[in-house]
């Protein structure tokens, strides 16, 4: 898939994306479950629940934002948000590429094109599509841009999708990119998570809110329908309804010349799915491992293998990448050739087409190793992607898979900023290397500071990787301010990139910054991320722990300087830091959350996550999620250090309940707890730089308060 289309949210043939869920209401406490005093604070919109996060808001600013340096630090942020020195990434559309943007004038944003050409230049001619903030003032909605969805390979038409505030839910509105206006009487759906794909000019493939009974358990469309232009959205025919216990179900067409596929799939669960390949009105079942995943490209299947799979005599590892002739496959044929072989520390990130070519972004040692693979002579062959750094982090995307080897490629260090490349691949997938396009400038001081690479040893004698950014001259007596982050969780890798706003508040003042690479990621492939799956979730927190003690360890920072902060699982991770392990650090800051692992699965998308935390519903699974609940494991006799909790009223994918309820439990136990809920932004948590720069500036000056004092 072209990374850049998929980005304006363009469905190719890939892995079936994921939707936030609704919000479900359940059943009252249980005898192993006591009564909530907090429940209320569910209730998202009601009265009494905004007045007391406004209170709660209150003390924060008092608190945070009306100190001395708050309002040069926010400017500082913000002036970095909104510059026009920053890169304009781009998706091409057409023979035009287009890009979504963001500052001081336009707040809410544009969205805008222009030619190859100009945007060569150092400041390129833009024409505007969409003025997002003129679009807003005339609805009267609080727009936010979640994207658009084009129709290949027409690229006249497209599905604009707009969001009430940043949450997941949102509006789809058939726009003309010639005209530059909405098509009168066009595709239009009303709020909801909805997925939508172009079938052609006239149907659109729809799984979104049709009514009672439309949604799964989890709150994702159970069912997905064909909808022509003209018709009763209601009247769609059906095309696949899946089971009520699913996760979701979907549909996209491949528009590839000589190659157009319609898709569908069946995601029972966050980790398993079906894809079926809809012909001639039927739908045939690909024959692949329930969790593995699956993308098609003119004539190739690809399989990214999530666990260990026997096929004949030859079994092929956990973390591999297979291919295989599409048709032959489909037809029995089950010949695979291995693409990608993992090791005990190097891992695939992603795989991606040109149009001829297949790009792959690999980590070594969660260092990025970029590569190109092409079909010739009856076999595949690699050769290294040229022009990659040999100590970067790095991406690579198509530019467009339909017609062209030409690639986009971004490198970048935590102190180099980041750098666009253009690239065009040979026939045999050689080629020179890629001409630079853009150079985002410096945005801090990076002199004298230095990026290291350390393990710390886990419980259970893992090594753990943590990458360490701050001054090369560290004294080793344990007096440096140092902020350590994790996420773990998800299969997501943390990699370490170029951070002009962490760098600008924290580094810049001669503190340290440090990422941890712990189980329940992706930096080491399916098994990381399975080691710290649902009974075994307790090896994340150990990894942190061990990381942490670490670096007090090495004399890099003690305890009273050491803080931490991660943001939705990351937020779990941190919150459970902050209850189990107090000891450890000096301050907390917890990002749109998860902590009431009771209810995680009644509240949002909560229960679609089910498969990465366990079914709290169960007793034998709720008897080791609770060990790792915050809400439940915080206790009045403890001792625990100062934590700031921010969240967002608009996120319909985390619930600000959880991180409500926590601050309140807090707030009973008399601990040293600040709280402080955007009402815009959804998962983000800010709509737009302005509360961007507002809420980084709350999280940076709080760490700033606590670890930094004499």
């Amino acid at each position: 898939m072209n990374a850049a289309r998929q980005t304006l949210g363009s469905l190719r043939v890939a892995a079936f994306p994921f939707w936030s869920l609704l919000f479900l209401m359940t059943s009252p406490a249980t005898a192993d479950a006591p009564v909530d005093p907090y429940l209320w604070l569910e209730d998202v919109g009601g009265e009494k629940q905004l007045a007391w996060v406004r209170e709660r808001n209150a003390e924060s600013v008092t608190e945070l934002a009306e100190g001395e340096g708050f309002a040069g630090l926010e400017q500082r942020l913000l002036e970095i948000l909104d510059s026009d020195a920053k890169i304009p990434f781009v998706s091409k559309i057409g023979d035009r590429y287009y890009n979504f943007w963001q500052d001081a004038a336009h707040p809410r944003g544009i969205w805008r094109r222009t030619t190859l050409t100009e945007y060569r230049k150092d400041k390129p001619a833009w024409e505007t599509v969409i003025d997002l903030d003129a679009l807003a003032a005339s609805d009267g909605e609080n727009w936010v841009w979640h994207g658009a969805t084009v129709l290949e390979p027409d690229d006249r038409l497209c599905l604009v999708s707009l969001s009430r505030g940043g949450a997941d839910a949102d509006v789809v509105r058939e726009f003309d990119l010639e005209a530059k206006q909405f098509v009168a009487g066009g595709f239009t759906l009303p709020e909801a998570k909805s997925s939508v794909a172009w079938r052609n000019h006239d149907s659109l493939f729809v799984a979104t809110d049709f009514g009672p009974g439309s949604l799964t358990t989890s709150g994702y469309p159970r069912t997905v329908r064909e909808w022509a232009r003209g018709a009763p959205l209601a009247e769609a025919p059906l095309v696949l309804e899946g089971q009520p216990d699913d996760m979701a179900v979907g549909a996209w067409h491949d528009p590839t010349p000589g190659y157009e596929r319609d898709f569908v799939s069946r995601q029972v669960t966050f980790w398993t799915s079906e894809l079926f390949l809809r012909r001639d009105g039927h739908l045939i079942k690909i024959a692949k491992p329930a969790d593995a995943n699956a993308s098609v490209h003119r004539e190739w299947l690809f399989l990214e293998l999530r666990s260990a799979w026997t096929v004949g005599d030859k079994t092929y590892p956990a973390g591999a990448l297979l291919a295989a002739n599409f048709e032959q496959f489909l037809a029995g044929d089950q010949t695979l050739d291995m693409l990608f072989e993992p090791g005990p520390r190097t891992s695939l990130l992603a795989h991606e087409p040109t149009r001829n070519h297949v790009l792959l972004t690999t980590l070594d040692h969660v260092r990025s190793r970029l590569f190109v693979l092409t079909h010739r002579d009856g076999s595949w062959h690699r050769l290294p992607l040229p022009g990659v750094p040999a100590v970067a982090t790095a991406s690579v995307a198509a530019v467009d898979s339909l017609d062209s080897d030409d690639y986009f490629l971004t490198t970048a260090t935590p102190l180099e900023p980041t750098t666009l490349l253009l690239g065009t691949l040979s026939s045999n997938g050689s080629g020179a290397d890629p001409a630079p396009l853009k150079q985002s400038p410096a945005y801090f001081d990076a002199a004298g500071l230095s990026v290291t690479q350390h393990e710390a040893t886990s419980k259970d004698g893992t090594l753990i990787p943590y990458f360490q950014i701050g001054p090369a001259d560290l004294p080793a007596d344990g007096s440096s301010p140092t902020l350590l982050y994790g996420y773990g969780g998800f299969e997501i890798p943390l990699r370490p990139s170029y951070a002009p706003v962490t760098g600008a508040a924290w580094l810049e003042q001669g503190h340290v910054y440090v990422i941890a690479n712990i189980r329940g990621g992706g930096e080491f492939g399916p098994a990381w991320h399975q080691a710290a799956l649902k009974e075994k979730r307790h090896r994340a927190y150990e990894d942190f722990a061990a990381v942490a003690e670490d670096l007090i360890a090495r004399g890099v920072t003690s305890a009273n300087r050491l803080g931490i902060k991660g943001g939705s699982n990351g937020g779990l991770l941190v919150g459970n830091m902050y209850a189990l392990r107090p000891e450890l650090f000096g301050a907390v800051v917890c990002q749109v959350p998860l902590l009431d692992m009771r209810r995680f699965n009644k509240l949002l998308a909560g229960a679609s996550w089910m498969g990465e935390y366990g079914n709290p519903d169960l007793p034998e699974e709720w008897a080791f999620i609770k060990t790792f609940s915050p809400y439940h494991t915080v206790a009045a006799d403890h001792d625990y250090p100062p934590i700031l909790l921010t969240t967002s009223t608009r996120d319909d994918r985390v619930h600000p309940a959880h991180a409500r309820k926590l601050t309140a439990r807090l707030r009973e136990f008399d601990k040293q707890v600040l709280y402080y809920e955007n009402i815009e932004g959804g998962h983000g948590g800010a709509a737009d730089n302005k509360q961007r720069a507002f809420m980084e500036a709350l999280g940076w000056r709080f760490l700033d308060q606590v670890l930094a004092s004499p």
